[in-house]
């Protein structure tokens, strides 16, 4: 009974989504309209049919983009996000329509972008407040569902932790199922399925258990056919390194990915590129008048050449060409040799370029390239790279992403000269957090605090 409760709940909140999203297009829509008297209304029947099709276009492409799948456990930004690529592609399939009957001239088009950019708006706003007072219920102990967790004592006891800490994600501990492998557990299992084919006092089932015990996860998947409820699997991945990790369908078999980058979605390595481009050309713009103030000083101080030019490794390491300011004495060296504090190969006008980051300016053309990004991993030398991969187990995941010009590592200190390997460690560490936490967000925030705290560097 309960679980038939709360999927009654979870589906008429979906129902109500997808007519709150219809209805507040349409109105959002008429009062555009209303609030523009200016706006010539001869054809009055295309806007009603312009805006009738945009109102159902729109649930219609979040049913299709998942935008109404169950919030449980989801992130906000995640759901933002979808429903933001949903408004995205009505806006794009409606233009297209207007193209197609060649009637993009009855509309008004400051009409269109208000009653757009509105609709936005006021969409993400509601779930931004039905997502903190649905997270508020649960902390309460209300709008709960109840896990009943199978596995070794160890991963249960690791489940358990995970619902304490984070009560307002909704679910509760029903009660739990050890293993200890004797034959009673699995004859136990087979009763509480015989037992909860149709009436139960937990909605879901966990099973926690660490990959070695994959045979035993099949036998239990077997023995809970039975019962319709949702069975989930967590393994215990603690002692390897992730990224982002997810299921996905490969061949017609299911798996694991170990080292997913939320930048491995198309969508928003899109966005992501997008953000390069258009904020990497208005920097460049902006920067350009520094940039070329700094290379008339440095022919008349240091001769030429103004840039210097190294390979390094970017994206799945393949390499690529970096640009940036010479800032020291022209020299041959076979092997890539660190800038230390008292390094005489640094020009006096170096040294000054270096504390101030500008050396750094002639990356925004590489970003432009699209062989760097504004924020990632720095790129290190070629050989070091060589070096490093060797010493740290996870080093080369830095790769998974574009190279940026600033990163998470930068603006937290852990940048220039590294004196130990365990200074390089914690870099990585700090990349690593970034890739797997990658947002829009989370990159607006690290080019601010490179605006206040990135841009001098006390390091060589």
């Amino acid at each position: 009974m309960s679980t038939l409760k709360s999927t009654q709940g979870s589906d008429w909140l979906r129902r109500a989504m997808r007519c709150f999203d219809a209805v507040i297009a349409m109105v959002i829509a008429v009062i555009t309209l209303w609030l523009l008297p200016h706006v010539q209304m001869a054809g009055r029947a295309d806007y009603a049919l312009l805006i009738l099709a945009g109102s159902l276009m729109l649930p219609a492409l979040g049913e299709l983009m998942g935008l109404y799948l169950p919030w449980r456990g989801r992130s906000l930004y995640s759901m933002l996000g979808t429903y933001m690529l949903s408004w995205a592609a009505t806006l794009v399939l409606l233009s297209l329509l207007l193209v197609a009957t060649q009637s993009t001239e009855n509309f008004s088009r400051l009409w269109m972008g208000l009653s757009s950019l509105a609709v936005l708006v006021s969409g993400s706003v509601l779930r931004a407040g039905l997502y903190g007072y649905l997270r508020h219920l649960r902390a309460q102990g209300r709008n709960l569902k109840r896990a009943l967790l199978v596995g070794r004592r160890e991963n249960v006891e690791r489940l358990e932790r995970h619902l304490i800490e984070m009560p307002y994600i909704g679910y509760a501990r029903a009660h739990a199922y050890l293993d200890d492998d004797s034959p009673g557990f699995m004859a136990g299992i087979e009763a509480l399925a015989n037992q909860s084919a149709f009436t139960r006092d937990f909605d879901e089932i966990w099973l926690g258990y660490p990959l070695s015990d994959g045979e035993k996860v099949r036998c239990l998947a077997t023995a809970l056919i039975g019962i319709p409820v949702n069975v989930r699997y967590f393994p215990d991945l603690s002692d390897i390194r992730l990224l982002n990790h997810r299921p996905a369908q490969v061949a017609g078999l299911y798996s694991l990915e170990l080292n997913y980058s939320p930048l491995d979605s198309s969508p928003l390595r899109l966005l992501k590129s997008l953000e390069d481009r258009l904020l990497g050309l208005g920097l460049f713009l902006v920067f350009l008048p520094v940039m070329l103030g700094v290379a008339a000083a440095i022919k008349c101080r240091m001769g030429g050449p103004v840039l210097f030019k190294q390979q390094r490794h970017g994206l799945d390491g393949k390499r690529f060409r970096i640009y940036k300011f010479r800032t020291m004495s022209l020299h041959h060296a076979q092997h890539t040799q660190q800038a230390s504090y008292g390094d005489p190969r640094i020009t006096p006008l170096g040294a000054f370029l270096r504390r101030t980051s500008l050396d750094e300016l002639p990356q925004l053309y590489n970003v432009l390239q699209g062989r760097m990004s504004l924020v990632g991993p720095r790129p290190h030398a070629m050989d070091h790279n060589e070096y490093y991969k060797d010493v740290i187990e996870d080093y080369m995941q830095r790769h998974r992403v574009k190279p940026g010009m600033t990163g998470w590592a930068q603006v937290n200190g852990w940048r220039g000269h590294t004196e130990s390997l365990d200074d390089m460690k914690k870099r990585v560490e700090y990349d690593l957090y970034y890739i797997d936490n990658w947002s829009l967000g989370f990159d607006l925030k690290i080019l601010v605090m490179t605006l206040t705290r990135g841009f001098i560097n006390r390091k060589p």
